[in-house]
């Protein structure tokens, strides 16, 4: 499985002028877009369950996802992606590292990937119960929850934010997780 998620981190990393043949972005590029103004990495560490996502290819093999991400040392956070199958049990995973490189603005680095990838954090509810991840240049997008399930209210917000970044909410898929 780790063969599957390398291509896949791998993808997503490489400089979008190289990408965009290859891949269908789900983001218009001429919305602007936004990240969390007061991001704050201690709240956003630990773990985050998948509750959707545009397909991307190194998830290809994964029913449902869950990031843990280690609280900062040094203004860096450690993460680790996990892939799940149909029924819950860890199929696959990778390690690397998140560091903050603006608002809301992460340069992630997984193990073994010759290439940093920008991951955004468009938005947060005010606990930090749930929280909507994408690439500016609109490949690859999250909707993550603390707890399996998400609330009605949390996931009309999530959509919002979604649709106001300019990604193309219709393309989601919903992640059934145990």
């Amino acid at each position: 499985m780790r063969a599957l998620l390398l291509p896949l981190a791998l993808a997503a990393c490489i400089p979008s002028e190289v990408v965009s043949p290859l891949l269908s972005g789900y983001r218009d590029a001429s919305v602007p877009i936004a990240s969390k103004a007061d991001f704050d990495p201690a709240r956003f560490a630990g773990r985050w369950y998948e509750i959707a996502r545009f397909p991307v290819p190194f998830q290809s093999d994964c029913a449902g996802a869950i990031a843990e991400y280690g609280p900062p040392e040094d203004g860096v956070l450690s993460v680790r992606n996990l892939c799940l199958d149909a029924e819950g049990r860890v199929t696959d995973s990778i390690e690397g590292a998140a560091r903050p490189v603006g608002p809301g603005r992460l340069r992630v680095t997984l193990d073994g990937v010759p290439f940093a990838a920008p991951y955004w954090v468009l938005w947060t509810d005010e606990g930090y119960r749930t929280a909507v991840v994408g690439t500016p240049d609109g490949r690859a997008g999250w909707i993550l929850n603390r707890a399996p399930t998400l609330p009605r209210d949390r996931r009309v917000a999530a959509l919002e934010v979604l649709a106001f970044n300019g990604f193309a909410v219709e393309k989601l898929a919903w992640t059934e997780q145990e």
